[in-house]
């Protein structure tokens, strides 16, 4: 048991699912700003499935990316990060919209770079709105501990 209570799966789980909504809050805000970003048919199965394949491609696709154009994002000075991040919300469309034919459209690169940076933009502050312990981890040893009912 963690401090709190809880099984220490279940915290980690609760937060996999607090990243996932605010991915797909911050989506659906890019789909009301961005032209270019489109979604038919059943949106809201269509943006909660996005969400789950844009966090899988940010997991695992992403730091290969990023790795592979290291020399780029240094001489831009971490600009390339934004084109980075505008072809992972590409990718992720293309597997949610045409693989998986859910109406999850983003039509070219300028609209999945505009969208990657609203979705950056609206995730940060809806993580800077939530509590700690909902969004960031505790670090076994090294991590601030919650005070004990003794005070000491």
């Amino acid at each position: 048991m963690t401090p709190t209570g809880t099984p220490p799966n279940l915290e980690v789980d609760v937060r996999i699912v607090i990243r996932w909504l605010v991915t797909v809050a911050a989506l659906l805000v890019a789909v009301l700003v961005v032209p270019g970003i489109v979604v038919e048919g059943d949106g809201w199965a269509a943006v909660l499935v996005m969400g789950g394949i844009l966090a899988l491609i940010n997991t695992f696709i992403r730091p290969i990316m990023a790795l592979l154009s290291c020399g780029c994002i240094v001489l831009t000075l971490g600009l390339f990060l934004l084109v980075i991040n505008a072809l992972t919300l590409w990718l992720s469309a293309y597997i949610t919209g045409d693989l998986l034919g859910l109406g999850f459209r983003v039509e070219g690169f300028w609209p999945a770079f505009f969208g990657a940076l609203i979705v950056s933009i609206v995730s940060f502050f809806i993580n800077l709105a939530l509590p700690d312990e909902w969004t960031k981890e505790r670090e076994a040893s090294g991590g601030p501990q919650p005070p004990t009912a003794g005070g000491g």
